[in-house]
């Protein structure tokens, strides 16, 4: 499997809001290239993408583990700071978390970002 790169964009609230309007009014059309991810700054972004968060991704990628419980042991973060942390990752796709037996497995989705803003 080749590396994910995940496209995030850059807008503030009010700019996303009136895309979303003119999306839906038919008088934007979605680029491909385009990002799918929007942080409203870059400081909301690096802080779901801190090198904390950055070091704990590597950990889920290289070491597979099965279940959160797992992980916790591994990264030395405890298990609620790490079920909050990667269900707000879970929700920018950059991981999944997958429900096995009564388990939540976490799996590294997107390894690389490409970050596109204007001013």
């Amino acid at each position: 499997m080749g590396k994910e790169i995940l496209k995030i964009g850059i807008i503030s609230r009010e700019d996303y809001k009136n895309r979303t309007i003119a999306i839906a009014q038919g008088k934007y059309k979605l680029r491909k290239d385009e990002p799918k991810v929007w942080f409203e700054s870059l400081q909301s972004m690096a802080q779901i993408l801190s090198s904390e968060n950055q070091k704990l991704l590597k950990i889920i990628k290289e070491q597979k583990p099965a279940s959160l419980k797992e992980l916790e042991l591994v990264s030395g973060r405890k298990r609620s700071n790490l079920s909050r942390t990667l269900n707000t990752m879970s929700r920018y796709g950059i991981v999944d978390l997958v429900k096995q037996n009564r388990a939540v497995k976490p799996i590294v989705i997107a390894t690389d970002f490409k970050v596109e803003f204007g001013l």
